[in-house]
C-alpha cells in the first residue's frame, strides 16, 4: 500500500522542519510540458516565485519520480509559485533555463548542477540579478549560494562501507578481495560519498582484512559501470569478492555483468537511492543494500527555505539552515539543512514503501513478485 503524497505532506508540514534542523545539527495544476516542466500556483500565499532546474533523467531515477513531485507538493502546500524544468543532462539547456527564470522574474533559484562550472555560472547571474540561490542536493563548488539543502552525504557514503562489511561478514567473508565504481568525477557528492566508505572501510584495509583491487568511476551510468566492473573482474581474474557502487543505476549495470559471468548474488553490491531497480534486486538477493534518501524531507525544507527568502524572513531561513558545508574551492563555508539517510537491507524494504517513496505495484512484478511475496511486502 502506498499513502497519498498530500497526506505525507501533511505530516512533514508539521514535523519537517524541526526534524531537519536536528539532523543539520549533529502550487497548482502541471503544465502541458509534463516531465520537462511544471509550473504552478498553490493559492499565492507568498509574494514570489521559485525556478527550479533538475539535472537530467539518466543517473538516477529520482529526480523525476521522487523529487520532482516532492517538490510540487511542498510548494502547492506552502501556496508558492513554481517552475520546474529539467535540463535532460545538456550543460547548453541548462544555462538556456537559467537564463529564461532569471529573466522571467524568479524570486529563488533552485538548482541541481551537471558540473560545477555550469552550475556556479548560474548561480553567478542569479547573485548578479539579485536572486538568491539554493543548491539543492549537490553544492556547487566555487557557486557561492546563497543555501544548500541535501543530506549528509559523508554520512551517506559511510552507509555503503558498513553495508557492504555487514554484507560480506553475513557470507562469511573475513577476507575479502573489494573493488570501488564511483559517481561522476566532476560531482562533488561524488567525492563526498567517496570519502565516506574510504573512511568505514579504512580499519578493514589497514588491517589486512580487505584488499581494494579495484578503483574506477561510473559516471552514474549503467553501461559504464558495467564495463569498468567486467574490467577490474578480468583484471583480478574473477577474485572479487564486494562491491562498492555508489548509486543503483551503477548496480544495475554491475549485477547485469555478474549474471553473465554466474556470480550474480554471491557477490555483494551496495546502491544508493532506494529506486525501484535497486529495491527489486535487493529482494532478488542480488545487491546486498542501498541508502535511502527520503525527498519529501529534503523538498520540504527547501520549500520551506524558499518561502524564508521570498518574505526576507532571515530568523526563519536560519532556524532551516543551522549547519553548514565547506565550499573547497572557496574555503567559505555555505548555511545548509542536512537529513540524514538510511540503509536499506531486505527486511528493511517494506518500510520505503510505507513511506510512500516506493510503490509495491512497481516493484513486485513479474519474476520478482515471488521475491515479494517471500519477503512479506505488501
Amino acid at each position: 500500500m502506498v499513502r497519498n503524497k498530500g497526506a505525507r505532506f501533511a505530516s512533514l508540514v508539521a514535523v519537517g522542519a524541526l526534524a531537519f534542523g536536528a539532523l543539520a545539527a549533529c502550487g497548482g495544476s502541471d503544465s502541458a510540458g509534463g516531465s520537462d516542466g511544471d509550473t504552478g500556483s498553490g493559492g499565492g500565499k507568498a509574494d514570489g516565485k521559485v525556478g527550479v532546474i533538475l539535472p537530467d533523467t539518466t543517473t538516477s531515477p529520482r529526480w523525476e519520480a521522487n523529487d520532482r513531485p516532492s517538490l510540487e507538493a511542498a510548494f502547492k502546500a506552502a501556496g508558492v509559485d513554481y517552475d520546474i524544468q529539467n535540463a535532460g543532462g545538456d550543460t547548453a539547456k541548462f544555462g538556456q533555463l537559467c537564463d529564461s527564470m532569471i529573466s522571467g522574474g524568479v524570486t529563488v533559484l533552485m538548482i541541481v548542477n551537471l558540473d560545477s562550472e555550469s552550475g556556479k555560472a548560474c548561480l553567478s547571474k542569479a547573485t548578479d540579478a539579485g536572486v538568491q540561490s539554493i543548491d539543492y542536493d549537490r553544492l556547487t563548488l566555487g557557486g557561492g549560494a546563497s543555501y544548500y539543502v541535501s543530506f549528509d552525504n559523508v554520512e551517506v557514503g559511510k552507509l555503503m562501507g558498513t553495508g557492504l562489511q555487514a554484507c560480506l561478514d553475513e557470507a562469511g567473508k573475513t577476507k575479502a578481495n573489494i573493488i570501488y565504481i564511483n559517481g561522476d568525477p566532476n560531482d562533488n557528492n561524488a567525492a563526498l560519498f567517496k570519502s565516506g566508505y574510504e573512511e568505514a572501510l579504512k580499519p578493514k584495509i589497514d588491517s589486512g582484512d580487505y584488499t581494494l583491487v579495484g578503483d574506477q568511476s561510473g559516471f552514474w551510468d549503467a553501461t559504464k559501470a558495467g564495463d569498468a566492473y567486467e574490467q577490474l573482474y578480468t583484471q583480478n581474474k574473477g577474485k572479487i569478492d564486494g562491491v562498492v557502487s555508489a548509486n543503483d543505476t551503477m548496480a544495475g549495470g554491475i549485477i547485469a555483468r555478474m549474471k553473465d559471468n554466474g556470480t550474480a548474488g554471491t557477490v555483494p553490491v551496495t546502491g544508493q537511492d532506494a529506486s525501484t531497480e535497486g529495491l527489486q534486486n535487493i529482494l532478488a538477493g542480488n545487491q546486498c543494500g542501498t541508502v535511502y534518501k527520503n525527498t519529501d524531507l529534503e523538498a520540504k525544507t527547501a520549500s520551506d527555505l524558499a518561502i524564508a527568502l521570498i518574505n526576507g524572513d532571515t530568523d526563519a531561513a536560519a532556524a532551516l539552515a543551522t549547519g553548514s558545508v565547506k565550499d573547497t574551492e572557496t574555503g567559505k563555508d555555505v548555511p545548509s539543512a542536512l537529513a540524514v539517510p538510511v540503509w536499506i537491507t531486505k527486511d528493511k524494504v517494506q518500510s520505503v514503501i510505507d513511506d510512500g517513496f516506493a510503490s509495491a505495484a512497481d516493484i513486485c512484478v513479474d519474476e520478482f513478485a515471488k521475491d515479494c511475496t517471500a519477503a512479506g511486502i505488501k
